[in-house]
């Protein structure tokens, strides 16, 4: 005789990165748009603050690609120019003054940094698997310190990071979980570095916490995988991923495809993260 469910598939585990699971926790719908409906709907232009980010973020994790001889001040305007992502400013001048103030800071940031220090990964992705999640995302630089690793994040946006954000942080948490499975090492510290302001905002995780981050992420799985069943059995799109209107709307990649959104916050121009840098 065969033993009973001794054959059973085994659950499907809800593959996701940080984003996609926040995706969900801002907005249902905007998880829908993104993750679910195929074709997506239309996105907006693209944002001036994410080029900025994007281009600043690529110019470090090649700084950290050249030989250490070659780690100093006068590579970073050709590494900044070289990854430079235009879209979304206003104008020229904007633009023009974002890669001055951008190049300022990589100046500023590297100026103390030791070119023969070798990260453990930039821009490396780390990965780990629970009951409910098969969790991967990717780190903008893992340091080794000692005998334990620590989670760097860059932020280039106006506020000031502090260390409640990086407590609260449920990226940089999953990071440090999927790390310290990544590289059997452990990894409980989390550090926000604003490059605009040169400040560091960090947070010594403990296992509970660690622990409470990833049930959070968890429940999360467990919700969005819910309302994919009650799609799949007949509910609408509307009921099984409604729409959760508030001032975010305002900065929605889909606000032309969500009416409830588009009437929750005036549209922000592309390049309004920056209008007050």
């Amino acid at each position: 005789m065969q033993q009973p469910g001794l054959f059973d598939a085994p659950p499907r585990l809800f593959t996701c990165t940080p984003s996609k699971l926040g995706s969900y926790e801002d907005c249902p719908r905007r998880y829908r748009f993104t993750y679910v409906d195929r074709p997506s709907p239309p996105k907006g232009p693209p944002w001036a603050h994410n080029s900025l980010g994007a281009s600043v973020h690529t110019a470090l994790k090649n700084w950290y690609g050249l030989p250490a001889q070659r780690r100093t001040p006068a590579a970073l305007p050709g590494l900044l120019k070289a990854t430079w992502v235009s879209e979304g400013y206003r104008d020229g001048e904007q633009e023009r003054d974002a890669f001055r103030r951008s190049l300022g800071w990589l100046e500023t940031y590297l100026a103390e940094a030791d070119p023969a220090d070798e990260p453990v990964g930039v821009e490396r992705t780390v990965a780990a698997r629970t009951s409910v999640l098969a969790l991967s995302g990717r780190v903008d630089r893992i340091d080794r310190r000692g005998d334990e690793l620590v989670i760097v994040d860059y932020k280039t946006g106006r506020s000031e990071s502090t260390s409640d954000d990086a407590r609260g942080s449920r990226a940089l948490a999953l990071y440090a979980y999927s790390a310290q499975r990544t590289f059997r090492r452990a990894c409980t510290r989390v550090e926000l570095h604003h490059l605009p302001t040169g400040t560091v905002a960090a947070h010594e995780h403990t296992e509970e916490s660690l622990a409470r981050h990833l049930r959070r992420a968890e429940d999360t799985a467990h919700d969005v995988m819910s309302a994919e069943r009650a799609r799949t059995e007949g509910r609408s799109a509307d009921e099984a991923f409604p729409p959760a209107p508030g001032p975010l709307c305002g900065w929605c990649d889909y606000r032309k495809a969500c009416p409830e959104g588009s009437a929750a916050a005036p549209a922000k121009e592309p390049w309004s993260a920056l209008s007050a840098s």
